[in-house]
């Protein structure tokens, strides 16, 4: 009777170990981090303005006057178009174009636009992203 009780305490024990570890097991690691190989690490710098890091400039609710009054197709369309200017003036002509048609739907709308607190395009020249 001893022996069945250990026996039963043991799987049980078992059971549990095996349960636990596999959560812990089921969580994403560190990753490779900046600079550790992958496709772009080899003439990353010959390369397009993601890979040279401009999917670190967002373009969000946060930084976009009209984001709120923009479908999710013009919130890509307009992401995928300031990704991809390539000098200042570019990117300041983009930004006046959305600018002028965003305030256009807020007073359509009857909304005030909020003054963005930074410049996407002074933020993207002062980090080397455009010229």
């Amino acid at each position: 009777m001893k022996t069945a009780t250990t026996l039963k305490f043991v799987t049980l024990a078992a059971l549990l170990g095996a349960a636990l570890s596999v959560t812990v097991l089921a969580q994403p690691g560190p990753g490779p981090g900046p600079g550790a190989g992958g496709p772009m690490m080899q003439g990353a710098s010959q390369a397009g303005p993601a890979a040279r890091g401009m999917r670190n400039m967002r373009f969000d609710k946060n930084n976009t006057p009209g984001w709120s009054l923009m479908t999710a197709e013009e919130r890509r369309a307009f992401q995928t178009k300031m990704h991809a200017v390539k000098t200042y003036e570019e990117c300041k002509l983009l930004q006046t174009e959305h600018h002028t048609a965003m305030e256009a739907r807020a007073k359509e709308k009857g909304v005030t636009l909020p003054t963005p607190r930074q410049n996407g395009c002074d933020n993207m020249k002062a980090r080397g992203f455009i010229k």
